[in-house]
């Protein structure tokens, strides 16, 4: 639901020293600082304007925008300002600026803000951040994640592999998280794919060897080449003309979007979490997680965009106490300020990848550069609203600039995983990986 533009702000700003920082709807979505004469970073094509952006808002040429939080430097000397959503987690209105021919920013936002004034931009948001009076969060433990070098094609036999190399490389990793791959479609989670033999199984080898069973899941996709989908299509979100709302295109397929508060897919859910629980996984990865505050038709009946993010947060709730307090929930492609409060840990950029530039030079997509871009952005959440995850380590001779990848990923201080096949990293690659695990989370 989208209300009206109304003007919050008008200030005086030098043109060639201002900067404005947009904050991204989601944990993909680009978020940093422009000067008044940067292109912001807009999606480039439709598909990735629902699955990396905020769904269903277009930003108007030679404006910035951020949703639920918007700050500027006006260059001159005077404090830096920050509007922001009043309550994240019920609404998180957009907030627009543009600049005057006489050199003035014009603030206008389409729901409540309050303002906020600071020395820094960085200094500001955490100022916002620290005012929401969250507990701090827990340090998160090192990491391996198969998904880096082997995306969707992994296979049992892999893990089993990485499991051995990181005993004879003596690396200090607490979990081992199995990614996306081992399930035979998004949906039918606890149905294995033909690359894997037991869930439990691996989770006992992880653990008897020391460590912590990790797992992947998008639990608010649907593919509709799903059992789930074809056996309960009840349990899905519908458009008001009663389509399946589309949560964008990925893996090849049309996705569709699982309504939470169905109380039979909320059942559903609630089991695939509590199974994976009790087969010994204590770290998942929640990812995909835009698809949980689209728009759409809910089984509760009530279509607003608010009634959304409150389905999007009970959708969190109940994977929370279906893991138990203990376990530690990161979350990845998640609407940021809908989501604090709920979570251990965040991805605060798009993916990294083995490259530095995105495809068709789309900031949301991955690559190094963008990664880089918005997880420094982003810092100031770190500590305060979740330990920052600045995405996985991968330090083998095949990644293109791995120094200064691996530079970017210890300055963050965040979550630190690594996600190579390890037998593949050179000299330089076990000692990076091995420094970078043994700092941790700060």
């Amino acid at each position: 639901m989208h209300h009206p533009f109304t003007p919050v702000a008008a200030v005086p700003v030098d043109v060639r020293t201002a900067r404005v920082h947009e904050e991204g709807w989601q944990s993909w979505s680009p978020s940093g600082a422009y000067a008044l004469g940067d292109k912001p970073y807009r999606p480039t094509n439709d598909n990735w304007a629902t699955v990396c952006y905020r769904p269903g808002v277009t930003v108007p040429e030679g404006a910035f925008q951020g949703e639920g939080l918007l700050a500027l430097d006006p260059g001159d000397g005077s404090p830096v300002r920050l509007w922001a959503a009043a309550d994240p987690t019920r609404e998180v209105p957009s907030i627009r600026l543009v600049v005057t021919d006489d050199a003035v920013a014009e603030v206008s936002a389409d729901g409540p803000v309050k303002e906020w004034t600071g020395a820094t931009v960085q200094s500001v948001l955490g100022d916002w951040a620290d005012s929401l009076q969250l507990s701090a969060p827990r340090p998160a433990p090192t990491v391996w994640c198969s998904w880096y070098e082997y995306f969707t094609a992994v296979t049992e036999d892999d893990i089993h592999e990485n499991l051995r190399a990181m005993d004879t490389l003596d690396l200090p990793i607490d979990v081992v998280q199995i990614d996306d791959g081992y399930q035979k479609a998004l949906g039918d989670w606890l149905t294995l794919s033909g690359r894997f033999r037991s869930r439990a199984g691996i989770a006992d080898a992880i653990r008897a060897r020391g460590r912590r069973a990790g797992i992947w899941t998008a639990p608010f996709l649907v593919d509709p080449a799903s059992d789930l989908a074809a056996e309960h299509p009840e349990w899905l979100v519908r458009t008001a003309d009663g389509d399946f709302t589309h949560a964008g295109r990925n893996w090849g397929h049309d996705l569709r979007v699982l309504d939470t508060t169905h109380p039979e897919a909320a059942a559903y859910l609630t089991e695939v979490f509590r199974t994976l629980r009790a087969e010994g996984y204590d770290y998942f990865k929640v990812d995909f997680l835009y698809a949980g505050a689209l728009d759409g038709v809910r089984h509760d009946g009530d279509d607003e965009g608010a009634a959304a993010l409150t389905a999007y947060r009970s959708g969190i709730r109940l994977i929370r106490e279906a893991i138990g307090e203990d376990a530690y929930l990161l979350g990845c492609g998640a609407p940021l300020l809908a989501s604090v409060g709920l979570f251990d840990a965040m991805r605060v950029s798009p993916d990294t990848a083995p490259h530095r530039r995105p495809e068709a030079d789309d900031y949301s997509q991955p690559g190094q550069d963008p990664a880089e871009f918005t997880g420094a952005g982003r810092q100031w959440q770190h500590g305060r609203l979740w330990i920052n995850d600045p995405d996985c380590l991968m330090a083998r001779p095949a990644v293109e600039t791995r120094e200064r990848w691996a530079a970017h990923v210890e300055a963050t201080g965040g979550l630190m995983a690594s996600s190579d096949r390890l037998l593949s990293l050179d000299e330089w690659g076990v000692q990076t990986t091995r420094r970078l695990l043994s700092g941790g989370a700060r």
